[in-house]
């Protein structure tokens, strides 16, 4: 089975700062892979463990997807090679935009069987991208799974649904996204690290892959949320009157 995990270079949150106009200042964040996507690429391992096939990794975006320290970061957990599609434009690219991209390069890379997503990514966290690609590829398109087994050529995933869990039999090509406890990521030792410096890395343009990109929606403003002072209000006790009291605060405060 040719399996695809889908990635993407985020900022280290704890390196954001705000500035006083609220919008975020990236300068001094250093880059990582998302931890989403580490559900995804430790899931195709475990695919291909079973039966199997080849694993690659596949990202969009700007020049930070050609950095070495991030390609040696996901490819010293398992996968044998890393493509990506870098484009300036593909630094504001919103999830219309992104699906676009991946889906020329899977396109170009040909014989794919399975794309796996994680279930967001690390920084906007849409939830959109995976299932944009199913569509745009035309294949089988399934969320929120929390399990995976190869049979018979075909997928039995498992995904939590309101009413208890259900149990899916898709067939090849698909689009799955992962959730993020489906497994838990390896940890590269190092030697690992040490020889994913001589994997292989394919790096794309967007002219390269005759594609362009279109936007399907417009960021207004990304601005973190005004700083307020905590109210410190503590209500002891399980009282009527004091859960209707903290019902009347959340109604006041707009929480549901």
């Amino acid at each position: 089975m040719n399996i695809v995990a889908c990635y993407k270079c985020v900022p280290e949150e704890e390196e954001i700062e705000i500035k006083g106009n609220q919008t975020l200042d990236l300068s001094k964040a250093q880059w990582k892979v998302g931890q989403y996507d580490l559900n995804a690429v430790e899931a195709g391992m475990q695919i291909y463990e079973e039966v199997g096939g080849t694993v690659s990794v596949l990202t969009a975006g700007d020049a930070v997807v050609d950095n070495s320290k991030l390609r040696k970061s996901i490819l010293s957990r398992g996968p044998e090679q890393m493509y990506a599609v870098k484009d300036e434009a593909l630094n504001v690219a919103d999830s219309y935009a992104t699906a676009q991209a991946l889906k020329s390069a899977i396109n170009k890379i040909d014989n794919v069987d399975l794309v796996l997503c994680g279930e967001g990514s690390g920084d906007i966290y849409s939830q959109q991208v995976g299932s944009v690609l199913g569509s745009m590829l035309g294949w089988a398109c399934v969320n929120s799974v929390g399990k995976i087994n190869a049979a018979n050529g075909n997928l039995i995933v498992e995904r939590s649904i309101e009413s208890g869990m259900e149990v899916l039999e898709i067939s090849l090509p698909a689009v799955v996204c992962v959730t993020s406890d489906i497994n838990i990521p390896r940890i590269p030792a190092m030697k690992d690290i040490l020889g994913a410096g001589k994997k292989n890395a394919t790096v794309w343009s967007l002219s390269e892959l005759n594609t362009e990109i279109k936007n399907g929606s417009d960021t207004i403003s990304i601005l973190a949320p005004e700083q307020t002072e905590r109210l410190q209000t503590i209500y002891e006790g399980d009282s009527d009157e004091n859960i209707d009291e903290i019902y009347k605060q959340l109604r006041k405060l707009n929480l549901f």
